[in-house]
């Protein structure tokens, strides 16, 4: 389930969980970072988790994998209680963490080397240099690498533990745009594989494209959640056709299905409203004989609904 702020919880249909938050408070002094957080991820979905910087979304991933210490509520990791049992856990959770480091001369090969031989359950990490674009960088120094390079190993060292459950945060910051989508479809291939998925990111794009849910937090809370779609059609605002026509009455188009408001500037026609609205915009038109070449819709997005939920209220949170 998940649990926001004025909204009931949501039921999984998936059998198993892969991780259960519920009531997570953290504070930092005067500063309440993380305040009572709950939601539930699926075995093998992606989970995505969005907000301003600040908003709490690393403080509660750190949280969920005992990097801190929780100060109230409960986290289940396949079972698991993350705070008593950190070695079963290891065993089944990966972990790209937003800021990470490794020892400057330490080469490529001999990091993946190394947290494969410290892992029971390992993965070939020579197969993960090929995956992430690392090959060619095998006997280079991490202090050598790019940016983006070392994004990609700190991403392929989260998985050379074969996990169970996986958390990205930040996965593609510093990836050029061609990376950004490579790194895309091999987060499919891990989700593929029975890997669950939780990825923290400030791309709303990246959001849209992978995850199955997501959560929106602000100044420590879940305030809206549940699938991409879902969220465009509650706070994106109103869809919006345009068109142009010479034609001097359209009084009738505002019987249109779906159709709240019409703007007029000249020839050119915006048509505000809900629903399939393009479809039944197109569909009276053609009915008055009218067939516009230009007509187009303006595809809301996950953006739109994300400034919209945080337009309403100001402020972050450490």
């Amino acid at each position: 389930m998940v649990r926001a702020a004025g909204l009931e919880p949501v039921l999984l249909s998936m059998m198993d969980s892969a991780l259960v938050v519920d009531g997570l408070r953290k504070r930092y002094g005067d500063t309440m970072a993380v305040d009572g957080v709950s939601f539930e991820v699926a075995a093998g979905e992606i989970f995505g988790i969005i907000g301003a910087n600040g908003s709490g979304k690393t403080t509660t991933v750190e949280c969920v994998q005992a990097l801190r210490q929780a100060d109230a509520g409960s986290v289940r990791v396949f079972g698991i209680d993350p705070q008593t049992d950190r070695a079963s856990l290891r065993s089944v959770v990966g972990s790209q963490l937003q800021e990470s480091e490794l020892p400057n001369r330490l080469r490529v090969w001999e990091a993946l080397d190394l947290f494969a031989s410290i892992s029971p359950t390992s993965a070939d990490w020579r197969e993960l240099l090929a995956d992430w674009g690392l090959a060619e960088k095998k006997d280079a120094a991490f202090a050598s690498l790019s940016g983006g390079q070392r994004q990609r190993l700190l991403v392929a060292l989260a998985l050379v533990n074969s996990p169970r459950l996986v958390f990205l945060d930040e996965m593609t910051t510093g990836l050029d745009p061609a990376a950004r989508r490579v790194a895309w479809d091999l987060i499919d291939q891990i989700r593929l594989g029975g890997t669950t998925v939780v990825l923290v990111t400030h791309f709303m794009d990246e959001a849209e494209r992978l995850c199955d849910r997501i959560a929106v937090f602000r100044q420590g809370r879940i305030i809206a959640a549940g699938s991409p779609q879902g969220l465009v059609d509650a706070h994106a605002g109103d869809a919006t056709v345009h068109f142009s026509t010479d034609e001097a009455d359209l009084s009738w188009l505002a019987n249109s299905q779906g159709v709240e408001r019409i703007d007029r500037a000249g020839s050119r026609v915006t048509v505000h409203g809900s629903g399939p609205l393009l479809a039944h915009t197109a569909a009276t038109l053609v009915a008055h004989g009218i067939a516009p070449l230009d007509l187009r819709t303006e595809r809301k997005t996950l953006e739109d609904a994300f400034l919209a939920l945080t337009a309403r209220q100001g402020g972050t949170t450490a």
